[in-house]
């Protein structure tokens, strides 16, 4: 069966039921019909917070034969209850860009998915609706100040940064030209649509403590400079007040379940090449104060997704992970070794261990932060005995623990090796996680150490142009901001091309981003957009529904 087959072959359980596994009284829910609900912030305790056991799913540079961070996530969650540990699953919600796009949904796979998987992957609870509408307010004021004469704040059209946003890959809407028609029309001046994954206001969603504090970082988005080069904040335009309002439902954590029947929160979805690519801090605070073992993943692979967590997220957020499970898969290996697409299924052992490096390097990394690592094989039905051997025995030769994963095939109890290896991994851990650099340290350093002890990168070199944008931030008082490198998700350098380890490269940064409302500066590295685009063959062609209200085509 295929994986949206599988998701409408399993009978729900009520939400409800869901809740009271947690100890969550039914009138603490909000419901969004029988199958999910959004639970109230005051769930979240922090004594209980500290005392759970929070799991990082994390993985190997991502090819087009796919890795399954998410499959694997949910298989682990379920394999954890199996043996009887309360494990809450925490993800991110789906994008609309990846679902009609290339990518797919973001519901797991096989016997390894969350449900209601078809209202998941589509509009769900409307969170990210609300922070298209919140994102597009600020842009609507923006232009109404510059067109206004009694109350304009003298905004620079020219320097203005935001854009609109979509939840959809549309090319056609990177570059416009806006505000056309006259004086009616306002000012006309050049700017985009971002997709709704990359704004900022998602970035902010997901680190906010709570309602107050989301609004006060509304309040710190930072929109361009005056006439005089003055900055001016969303604050300025009184936005802030609003723009909460529109984000008061999507800031609480969604309940849903897993085919098991086990709990799982979805909350929030930024993309990790170009934010910090995890589901937000009050999800994850949400799983730790009502389950015993929370199960997390980050998006892309670990140099991106992983990294962006720990140094960014977490140390925001006070929290730290007891174990991080690194997925790997043999096909993948197979395609990093310099095999190709069409020929990874079948067996080569040779082509495994030339892609063995990239593994590596990403264990070397993962290292650095001090966490007991276990890695996940996400196993195929293409994998050959020899394979599997030779993987296995590569990570027992590098000393890190390994384990077969077929949360696919079998659900929670294709997971229970894997589950067994996180439980020892994560209560022999008694130490946080030691971050990459230090907020004193300058935004070039901070970029120097992520990317030699992350990527494995030489140098780091930037434009004239990024160089500048560099010192200004400076200037403007926000070096002690963490960064947050956007960069390609396909290869641990910043050439999607090089495959594997790459070594003795530079990265190169273009220009620099700011977020001082989420609080971080991006810096870009090569040419990552923000608004994608639709493939050739969008999986769009392939989504029906029937009379009777079946979905089709769905993956």
């Amino acid at each position: 069966m295929t994986d949206i087959q599988i998701a409408q072959s399993v009978e729900e359980k009520h939400i409800r039921e869901i809740a009271a596994f947690l100890n969550i009284p039914e009138d603490e829910l909000e419901y969004y019909g029988s199958n999910k609900a959004k639970l109230p912030l005051h769930l979240i305790k922090e004594d209980a917070v500290d005392k759970g056991n929070l799991i990082l799913v994390t993985a190997i540079t991502p090819t087009p034969a796919g890795e399954g961070k998410t499959t694997t996530s949910i298989g682990l969650g379920d394999a954890l209850n199996l043996r009887k540990k309360k494990a809450v699953i925490v993800l991110r919600e789906p994008s609309l860009g990846p679902v009609f796009g290339i990518k797919g949904g973001a519901a797991g796979g096989g016997w390894s998915q969350v449900i209601p998987m078809v209202d998941i992957n589509l509009h769900f609870t409307g969170d990210f609706h609300a922070i298209e509408k919140a994102n597009n307010l600020l842009a609507a004021l923006i232009d109404n100040n510059i067109q206004s004469k009694s109350r304009n704040l003298g905004i620079d059209p020219r320097t203005v940064l935001w854009k609109r946003c979509m939840d959809m890959n549309d090319r056609g809407l990177r570059k416009i030209i806006a505000a056309l028609g006259g004086k009616a029309g306002g000012i006309p001046r050049e700017t985009g649509f971002d997709i709704t994954a990359a704004s900022e206001i998602m970035a902010i969603l997901c680190l906010s403590k709570n309602l107050e504090d989301l609004k006060e970082k509304c309040g710190n988005i930072y929109v361009g400079d005056t006439w005089i080069g003055k900055p001016v904040y969303a604050r300025d335009l009184n936005a802030q007040g609003a723009m909460a309002v529109l984000l008061k439902d999507a800031i609480k954590p969604n309940l849903v379940q897993t085919l098991e029947g086990n709990p799982a929160i979805i909350h929030g979805g930024p993309f990790a090449n170009i934010a910090q690519g995890t589901n937000s801090v009050l999800a994850t605070k949400m799983g730790l104060s009502i389950g015993d073992y929370v199960v997390t993943e980050a998006g892309f692979g670990a140099d991106l997704g992983a990294e962006k967590f720990l140094n960014i997220k977490c140390r925001e957020a006070g929290l730290s992970p007891k174990a991080v499970v690194l997925v790997a898969t043999i096909r993948a290996l197979k395609y990093h070794g310099g095999k190709p697409l069409d020929q990874v299924t079948d067996e080569d052992v040779e082509a495994l261990m030339a892609g063995m490096p990239n593994l590596e390097r990403h264990i070397t990394s993962l290292q650095s932060f001090g966490i007991p690592i276990v890695i996940s094989v996400n196993a195929f039905s293409s994998d050959t005995k020899a394979e599997k051997k030779a993987l296995l025995d590569y990570c027992k030769k590098l000393g890190v623990p390994a384990a077969l994963s077929n949360g696919w095939a079998e659900g929670g109890k294709g997971c229970t090796d894997l589950a067994d290896l996180v439980v020892k991994a994560a209560t022999n851990c008694k130490t946080t996680f030691t971050p990459t650099y230090n907020l004193e340290d300058s935004i070039r350093t901070k970029m120097e150490k992520i990317c030699s002890t992350i990527y494995g990168a030489k140098n780091v070199i930037l434009t004239n142009k990024a160089n500048a944008q560099m010192k200004r931030f400076e200037r403007m008082g926000y070096g002690s901001l963490p960064v947050c490198i956007a960069k390609t998700q396909k290869s641990l350098s910043d050439d999607e091309k090089k495959l594997g380890r790459p070594e003795n490269f530079d990265i190169n940064i273009r220009e620099f981003e700011i977020a001082t409302g989420a609080g971080f500066i991006i810096p870009i590295a090569g040419n990552i957009l923000r608004m994608p685009g639709l493939p050739a063959t969008p999986s769009a062609e392939y989504i029906s529904i029937d009379t009777k209200g079946t979905i089709t085509g769905l993956f």
